[in-house]
């Protein structure tokens, strides 16, 4: 067994179901497993991956018992050479775990890979590489923009379709070699929600290994579906970042008290954002030569327009009305449905995905807004 794909649930079960079809695709012709572990979901998450994914290993945890002691549980139990911690609002393209197994046989002492990662609107999620959040680094980045590139929290001498070293990867997409992952303790389970992967990044790169973006390959997530911009993310946030800093810095009580304030003070902000409101649609297009699924769709959403072509798409974009364009996976390939977010990214069309042979589509307009999921009979 080569590769062991981990995906952590909690709640988020039509997600879910997309992200099981484009791996199950993406991992035909090599040798993996997939394991689901569900912290306790109170939808039908469970019942869904047991009957449409029979193949799929299944923990059921019957209490949430945090993202890094449940990747941990799986980790013990997988059988592949190497692990992906992924999260299960992502897709992923069908060329995603050769390009990224080829790779990382091809890179010396490496720790994680991780790839680029994009938005359900299209646009790059910065946090798919970032340097080390030292408490100057963190304190900077709090100040804002005029100060942050003194030292850096996002790492900006790498395009995001560029590759190389760097310090921190990101949770929702990981790849590391099996042994590594537990030499160094796996994931630290004083961590509940947030800051894990920033620890297991600086873990790894303190045991002497080497972490690596490769941003050839771009990953959909969605993001705004498993991180609620609230007050439990703020108390869990703040919690997260004050145990990485007791860890990781020795410092004085006032370089701490700053670096503390600054992190309740930033998590502060991120909730008082106003979370975006639903959009509008002018038109909704179906991208499928799939007449019944038009005929299906259109008794939810009066009028939706079938087109066979994304090239049709450039004639909506550029109308600069707000449209969204629902991908019939049955018709269309995950690396094309995801290179058109990319081509789109900053147009008026938005884009969600029906996976093949569902009722149903999803799709986040934002990476801070909750998803959206449309279903019909």
């Amino acid at each position: 067994m080569q590769l062991s794909i981990i995906v952590l649930n909690y709640n988020v079960r039509y997600f879910l179901e997309l992200c099981l079809q484009s791996v199950e695709q993406a991992i035909k012709g090599l040798s993996a497993e997939i394991i689901v572990v569900d912290n306790n979901s109170p939808d039908t998450s469970c019942s869904m991956v047991k009957q449409q994914f029979p193949s799929v290993k299944l923990i059921e945890n019957k209490e949430n018992i945090g993202f890094a002691k449940a990747n941990n549980q799986a980790v013990a139990v997988a059988k592949g050479e190497y692990v992906c911690i992924l999260n299960p609002d992502t897709v992923v393209t069908e060329n995603t775990f050769i390009s990224v197994l080829e790779k990382a046989t091809q890179l010396p002492n490496l720790g994680l890979l991780g790839v680029r990662l994009i938005d359900g609107k299209g646009l790059f999620l910065p946090e798919s590489k970032r340097n080390l959040p030292t408490p100057k680094v963190s304190f900077l980045k709090i100040m804002g923009a005029r100060f942050s590139h003194l030292a850096p929290y996002y790492v900006n001498t790498i395009l995001p379709n560029g590759e190389g070293e760097i310090a921190i990867l990101v949770g929702a997409f990981m790849v590391c070699k099996k042994e590594v992952y537990q030499k160094v303790g796996g994931f630290d389970e004083d961590y509940f929600m947030y800051g894990e992967d920033i620890d297991l990044s600086y873990k790894i790169e303190k045991a002497g290994f080497k972490n690596y973006y490769l941003g050839k390959e771009s990953v959909v997530h969605f993001k705004g579906e498993s991180t609620l911009k609230d007050k439990v993310y703020r108390k869990r946030f703040f919690g997260a970042m004050k145990l990485f800093y007791k860890k990781h810095f020795k410092s004085s009580g006032i370089v701490n008290l700053f670096i503390y304030t600054g992190i309740k003070f930033s998590a502060l902000l991120q909730t008082a954002k106003k979370q975006p409101e639903t959009i509008d649609f002018k038109t909704h297009i179906l991208l499928s030569k799939n007449e019944l699924l038009l005929k299906q769709i259109g008794k939810t959403l009066k009028e939706i327009v079938g087109v066979h072509h994304s090239e049709v798409l450039q004639e909506y974009a550029v109308k600069n009305e707000f449209t969204c364009c629902m991908l019939d996976m049955n018709y269309i390939s995950y690396e094309k449905a995801i290179q058109l977010l990319e081509k789109y990214k900053d147009t008026s069309l938005y884009f969600r995905f029906i996976p093949k042979n569902k009722q149903f589509a999803t799709g986040s307009d934002t990476s801070t807004g909750r998803g959206q999921v449309l279903k019909w009979e």
